[in-house]
């Protein structure tokens, strides 16, 4: 039986603004190199970002069918995630569709098959990271799951958990988490700014990391002219 859950709860509002400025890197690393969705989920664009909740839909392979359903629950704020039954490169979503989610305030794509209309997506600065780019059209005869856990590029993601996309990637952090992993962000943010001004300055980064023990442990060594 397909289901489509229409509420669902989001990680709260304040949580994900906390999260713009903030990259997938970043929210990676501080929440214990976790999350992060399969290198092969590329952007469209390098220069977009989104962060918000997720919508999650199951379609099946050739068939975007549920797409055009989950248009009818996203509310603003959200990203539409979608994963199919079997692996499938085939163009899922264009410019039509894209257009209808902007317009309900959907902030981004994740998408693990393909998009079209790759050119106009770009120029609508719709934010968008899939698996490939394909002309190829999908049917619409296959019911799926909307709002319920899937595995989206080697990730399990449940409806409401929040996404983070940039130029990096993709990574996804557990709704229960996000308040706890935005403060630990933040943290890594403040070292990293005073990592960054001390190698303006002059020091190197053998010194800053304390490395200088661990490598004459491994055996380096310094000598001044080479034998």
């Amino acid at each position: 039986m397909a289901v489509v859950v229409t509420e669902i709860d989001r990680v709260a509002a304040h949580v994900v603004a906390g999260f713009q400025s903030l990259g997938v890197a970043t929210v990676h690393d501080a929440q214990g190199r976790k999350g992060l969705l399969a290198s092969y989920m590329r952007p469209l664009d390098l220069d977009l970002r989104a962060v918000g909740t997720a919508v999650t839909v199951q379609v099946s392979a050739g068939d975007n069918w549920m797409i055009h359903v989950a248009t009818e629950i996203c509310q603003p704020g959200d990203i539409l995630v979608v994963s199919p039954t079997s692996p499938c490169g085939d163009g899922y979503i264009g410019d039509l569709i894209a257009g209808k989610l902007m317009s309900c305030g959907v902030r981004g794509l994740v998408i693990d098959a393909g998009v079209r209309d790759a050119a106009t997506l770009r120029k609508m600065q719709f934010p968008v990271w899939s698996r490939t780019i394909s002309a190829q059209a999908t049917v619409k005869e296959t019911l799926g799951d909307i709002n319920c856990p899937l595995v989206c590029a080697g990730q399990l993601i449940h409806a409401g958990d929040l996404i983070v996309g940039d130029g990096d990637g993709v990574v996804v952090v557990r709704r229960e988490e996000a308040e706890q992993v935005l403060d630990r962000a933040r943290e890594r943010e403040r070292r990293e700014e005073e990592i960054r001004a001390r190698l303006a300055a002059g020091e190197v980064g053998v010194d800053i990391y304390g490395m200088r023990e661990r490598l004459k442990g491994k055996g380096l060594q310094y000598v001044k002219r080479a034998r």
